[in-house]
């Protein structure tokens, strides 16, 4: 039998990989954070340990103790976390920020990753056992975009790819071909609601991965509360890259779009 450390982030997907996991015969050891992963995770792992934001070496410790081999990151972390004071206490997080050129989230990962190979733990793959999840090139809604809605999205799409090389975000929101807001440190969510705030309802929304995109680490996901906070800013419609996107709970997001008058298209 596998057995897997799922340092959990927030939102469903670390619950969806343990389910999924579990499902393929693997033993679940989760490492989840206080604040952030969702309490009914407890629920759906063999085992879970809590550690604050910032105490990786408390997360190197427990991998060593429980002779773990395999990890797997699932679920968010905010950005910002790297600035938390906390960081500066742990000898481990401290050493990783001093040691990496910059601190976007993927050379910070990419460091934390070659630490974890020196001691014999492999990162996985976030998206092994969702396969199935990954979504397919087409309009997944029942309202399929216009014209002019599909020029806007070709619009972000460049865009979007482009400050994704640049591993500033993988999001922007645009209307009537123009940028009205790019995804920083806060998130796609909160993004989508700067991007409201400005300009009112009939914005369109375009998530892209990195065009080196390391599925060990924060894959463009979308889930329900993607959505809900797209019909709460009266959003027209998401764009999302295909075969590299996850869909978490695809039937229910697909619902609730349709229900809020939502076109999501993956191209």
């Amino acid at each position: 039998m596998d057995k897997i450390a799922l340092i959990a982030g927030s939102d469903r997907f670390p619950i969806v990989f343990a389910q999924a996991a579990r499902k393929n015969g693997c033993k679940i050891i989760a490492i989840a954070i206080n604040g952030q992963t969702r309490k009914e995770i407890a629920d759906y792992v063999d085992k879970v340990y809590w550690v604050d934001i910032g105490q990786i070496g408390r997360m190197f410790q427990i991998l060593l103790l429980e002779r773990l081999k395999k990890v797997v990151l699932a679920g968010k972390i905010p950005k910002a976390a790297i600035f938390n004071r906390a960081i500066e206490k742990d000898d481990e997080a401290r050493s990783i920020l001093e040691n990496t050129k910059d601190r976007k989230t993927g050379t910070l990962l990419k460091e934390a990753a070659g630490r974890l190979g020196k001691i014999g733990i492999v990162l996985m793959d976030s998206t092994s056992y969702l396969k199935d999840h990954m979504v397919k090139e087409g309009v997944l809604t029942k309202l399929i975009p216009d014209e002019r809605t599909w020029q806007d999205i070709r619009f972000g799409e460049s865009a979007a790819k482009e400050i994704a090389r640049l591993d500033i975000g993988q999001t922007v929101v645009v209307k009537d071909k123009d940028i009205i807001a790019v995804e920083g440190v806060e998130g796609t969510n909160e993004t989508i609601k700067r991007a409201g705030s400005l300009v009112g309802p009939g914005i369109i929304v375009v998530k892209v991965a990195r065009p080196d995109q390391d599925m060990r680490f924060d894959v463009p996901i979308i889930g329900a509360e993607t959505v809900e906070v797209l019909n709460e800013v009266r959003a027209k419609a998401l764009a999302i890259e295909a075969e590299r996107t996850l869909i978490i709970d695809p039937e229910d997001v697909i619902t609730r779009a349709d229900k809020a008058g939502l076109a999501i298209a993956a191209v």
